[in-house]
């Protein structure tokens, strides 16, 4: 067992990256599977295979609120932690 010491969270300090959620953990999976053998992909792309995929909730209301346009895996990725829900 792992135990979280008041020490420890200091020693993470202002400015570190947040957390990884398991939202983000699955939004990555996803963006994984739907960018294979695509380069680009629109948001639009995105939300249809984001309802195929029967994603939960907090995931598609990410992907719903991200903005028109056409996307990179790592674009897509950096907008979608960008939005918060």
């Amino acid at each position: 067992m792992t135990w979280i010491t008041p020490a420890c969270l200091a020693a993470a300090g202002p400015g570190s990256p947040p957390a990884v959620t398991d939202d983000i953990r699955e939004l990555d999976t996803f963006l994984d599977a739907a960018y294979d053998a695509q380069e680009r992909l629109t948001s639009g792309d995105l939300r249809r295979r984001a309802i195929a995929a029967d994603l939960p909730a907090a995931a598609l209301t990410r992907i719903d609120a991200l903005p028109e346009g056409e996307y990179a895996q790592d674009e897509a990725a950096e907008a979608l932690r960008a939005i918060n829900v």
